[in-house]
């Protein structure tokens, strides 16, 4: 390895050609960065520069507690004081030091001080869990430049903005980092940002041209320049400021930026420049403080004390008159009392007096009807849960070593009050690990496994119609056991049930275009085509194992990576990738050799979650340029031409296949492209490129949208996200338990339907109530439509007979836009709490956070949001309970 660099020798800024939301920083000028908002000046390589105003930056130390030292006393008093029983306990305690009390001050203050001193211990040590965590992360190692091209170990609470960093593989960022140069020739780097956005697919971070030739500690011995750029801010996907080097200024785009929090893979290592320290980085200004929670029980309990305290007001009245009325007209008839010589507390002139100071004392002999040891006993109940929570082995997770960690007990409570669960289904009910299944192609539907979802549903069905056919169902559970389940729907080949592929994310078992039969297929050139569109059309990079010889492919997302993995197993190896080359091992071809072919990287135009395609254009070795583009069946099915749509009909047909099986769909095709014809097109691609200004992205949405048309269409894929072991019984559970289960996801509704059966949300005998939209251009008469829809399935419900029916409601993305408009969503929320599950499919982040406040505050009971992505932070915070799996951003305290 010469110069600490890995063999994949790659210039990805000849790959990433076009991206709505990577901008060529590299050829842009630099921004106009003046006024509010844009005042930080980093001095690179020179962090002494710092520690002098106006450049006296933040320290790199974090802190999550909720107290410290100097403020714990007071601030724990007033969260304890904040409830009623304990001001009503401290005005007593006050009273017993008067001649008012009826009892000893003893027995007033020592209850109160053992409640409330039990309390603030319980949230002492709790913070002092924090406090201990954040000496873990603060005491984290790190290598830093010290002067002379010599790198040394620094823990990150000693990092200062300036300091240049070497980040090793597998090593979080320590702080908020201009990236410098990687492993990598071209100073690309993969980082993985699960604990910042929740996404556990890799992104793709690149280094300035200039700063390349940094690659070594020694380069770094005269290494200054200077960074101007945005003050600190809590959005993580932007970010502004330019590059002083060299006498030149160059523009920094979020490209170049390395996130604290987030992990460096697959890279050996990366040099970077601080810019951001401590509760400066993005990651900590994104965190909100540790919140101050009261669970619905403490504060029914404080409504409880105040029904008890105005019993106790009542009695106490009640014989402070009686009292009053006897020191006036008898006590002066008492003459052992002596009222003469009697004090104002007991003057029958003055019986008011008399009667206000018996009711302070009458207040404190009455007291113990407000009990203060309940809040004693909810408080040790509540230490003992989170206890045994992280004892419990079966909350323990084998593969990553983690137990369940309850970070505070506050809420222990309130999970037993949940009335509704809204969940993701990608990554939340499913794995988001992708398995190649089936694929169809030029018409002709292949791969004969079932997946998961089919194999579930099919158990879940059967098992629904146990009591209807007891010899069916014995029959199988027993095949269920080894999920060889064989049912109208569902059948699997014996050869199959025999071998079970272990190759992780090939799944696919068809003996027509496996080892190289499909060249006997009637359309092996399309078949081809098909493989080699897998093999090219992607952006990941091939990683040698040498002790394998196997290929690892790291890739921006599951999917593509199954997609190569497919490819090299179809006999279709992804091999190399060069700055402006992609190689393929093709082993199977007419002459039966083994032959490497080269195909020319042109231009790469990015996969977008707004573009819902990508498209690769290539040279192959007989010069012919061809335009390769894989994206959503409904995008790419718009973009076929008149002669593109021989297999339209039957891979629309499986396509619905594959989604009622559970499976993620693309499409493919391709066109060829002339000479001239590509020539023009790329003059106009790079001179958008080269724009600077708001009309960039449009200019090259507009010109990638002039190349992906009439395309011709080759066929489609499916790919499997296996379920999350014990999500049907898990399901099933709170199911019996009484509570309502809503999943929020954007697939298809077939897709959904089926999870659902498989997930054990669907059941057999199950109404289905379907709310979709009309085709009309007229808004009113759909909303009108979708109103009478809703307004029919409550009024089918209210009239059904039979007390056990069950009821389900299915709705789309479009439908639900109408639903949630606010002359409806009472209506549509009324529907939706008379049936068991809701799902709603096609939905987008906006919509989630939507039902999800809509179904919080229209039944005013205690929901609980699970996600595990960005997709996902919108619905979490809405949430009375928030769970956000890997860490979803913008969840903290929730």
């Amino acid at each position: 390895m010469t110069r600490g660099r890995i063999r994949a020798r790659l210039r990805l800024s000849h790959l990433y050609t076009f991206a709505c939301t990577r901008p060529e920083a590299t050829e842009e000028g630099p921004h106009s960065i003046e006024g509010p908002g844009y005042s930080r000046l980093v001095h690179c390589n020179q962090p002494l520069m710092h520690k002098k105003k106006p450049f006296k930056y933040r320290s790199n130390y974090i802190s999550t507690t909720k107290y410290n030292f100097f403020t714990f006393l007071p601030k724990a008093l007033y969260e304890q004081f904040h409830r009623v029983a304990n001001l009503y306990f401290l005005a007593a305690a006050i009273v017993s030091v008067t001649p008012l009390s009826p009892f000893s001050a003893v027995s007033m203050i020592a209850p109160l001080v053992f409640v409330v001193g039990l309390s603030m211990a319980k949230e002492a040590l709790e913070d002092w869990r924090r406090f201990m965590q954040d000496i873990k992360v603060n005491s984290r190692k790190v290598k830093f430049h010290k002067g002379e091209g010599v790198f040394d170990y620094k823990s990150w609470k000693k990092l200062q903005v300036g300091d240049v960093v070497k980040v090793e593989k597998d090593q979080f960022f320590p702080a908020d980092l201009l990236l410098l140069s990687s492993s990598y020739e071209d100073g690309i780097c993969y980082v993985e940002t699960m604990n910042l956005d929740g996404e556990t697919n890799l992104k793709v971070k690149r280094a300035l041209e200039v700063t390349l030739p940094l690659d070594e500690d020694a380069s770094f011995k005269n290494f200054t320049g200077k960074i101007k750029c945005e003050d600190p801010n809590p959005s993580l996907y932007t970010f502004i400021g330019n590059f002083e080097y060299d006498h030149e200024v160059y523009a920094l785009d979020p490209s170049q930026i390395l996130l604290r929090d987030s992990k460096l893979r697959n890279t050996a290592f990366v040099y970077g420049v601080v810019i951001f320290t401590g509760h400066d980085s993005k990651v900590m200004q994104n965190a909100t403080k540790s919140p101050s929670k009261r669970s619905r029980i403490e504060r029914k309990m404080d409504y409880i004390i105040y029904v008890l305290f105005s019993l106790l007001l009542v009695i106490s009245l009640v014989s402070s008159i009686g009292f009053a009325v006897k020191t006036k007209f008898d006590m002066p008839d008492w003459w052992y009392l002596q009222p003469q010589n009697t004090d104002d507390y007991y003057d029958p002139r003055k019986p008011v007096l008399s009667g206000v100071t018996h009711l302070i004392t009458a207040l404190m002999l009455y007291g113990y009807l407000i009990p203060i040891s309940l809040y004693v006993s909810i408080e040790v109940v509540k230490v003992l849960q989170a206890t045994f929570i992280n004892q419990d082995i079966q909350m323990y997770d084998e593969e990553t070593g983690n137990p369940a960690q309850a970070r505070t007990s506050n809420l222990n409570e309130e999970l037993g009050q949940v009335d509704t669960i809204l969940s993701d289904k990608t990554g939340t009910l499913t794995c988001n690990q992708m398995d190649f299944l089936k694929c169809s192609i030029a018409g002709t539907a292949y791969g004969m496994s079932s997946s998961e979802v089919e194999l579930a549903a099919a158990q879940q069905m059967a098992s629904d119609l146990e009591d209807q056919d007891v010899e069916r169902s014995t029959d199988f559970r027993q095949k269920g056991k080894q999920q060889e389940i064989e049912l109208e729907t569902v059948v699997i080949p014996k050869d199959e049930m025999v071998h079970k592929s272990p190759i992780k994310g090939f799944s696919f078992e068809d003996s027509r275009v496996m080892e190289g039969n499909w060249l006997n297929e009637p359309n092996a050139d399309v078949i081809m085509l098909f493989f080699r569109i897998l093999a090219i059309c992607h952006t990941a990079v091939p990683e040698l194992n040498e002790e394998t010889g196997n290929y690892k492919y790291e890739s921006e997302s599951p999917d593509e990576a199954a997609f190569l993995v497919a490819a090299r197993e179809f006999g279709f190896e992804f091999c190399k990738r060069t700055q402006s080359s992609v190689f393929v091992r093709e082993r199977y071809s007419a002459s039966g050799k083994t032959i490497d072919r080269e195909f020319k990287l042109l231009n790469m135009l990015e996969f977008t979650s707004k573009r819902k395609r990508m498209t690769v254009i290539v040279r192959d070795e007989d010069g012919q340029i061809l335009v390769l583009c894989k994206g959503a069946d409904s995008i790419i099915f718009d973009r076929l031409s008149k002669n593109g749509r021989l297999y339209e009909e039957d891979t629309t047909r499986h396509l619905n296949e594959y989604g009622e099986a559970g499976l993620r769909t693309l499409a493919l095709a391709y066109k060829r492209l002339g000479e001239f014809e590509y020539s023009a097109w790329n003059n106009e691609f790079q001179e958008a490129k080269t724009t600077i200004g708001a009309d960039r992205d449009l200019m090259l949405e507009n010109i990638a949208e002039m190349m992906e048309k009439d395309l011709i269409l080759v066929g489609a894929t499916a790919v499997e996200d296996k379920l999350q072991k014990g999500v049907p019984q898990c399901i099933d559970k709170l199911a019996q338990a009484g509570l309502k289960i809503w999943v929020l996801t954007g697939d298809k509704v077939e897709t959904a339907i089926n999870i659902g059966y498989a997930c054990s949300l669907l059941r057999q005998g199950m109404k289905q109530i379907c709310i979709t939209e009309i085709s009309s251009d007229a808004k009113e008469v759909v909303k009108e439509n979708i109103l009478l829809q809703i307004t029919n399935a409550s009024q089918m419900i209210k009239l059904e007979r039979d007390p056990h029916a069950a009821f389900a409601l299915i709705i789309d993305g479009k439908t639900l836009a109408y639903a949630l408009e606010d002359d409806v969503k009472q209506q549509f929320l009324v529907l939706a709490v008379q049936c068991a599950p809701v799902i709603c499919c096609r939905v987008s982040p906006k919509q989630k956070a939507l039902v999800t406040r809509l179904v919080k505050e229209g039944t005013g009971k205690t929901t609980l949001a699970i996600g595990d992505g960005a997709n996902d932070v919108g619905m979490i915070k809405e949430a009375d309970i928030g769970v956000g799996i890997s860490g979803v951003e913008g969840c903290n305290g929730q």
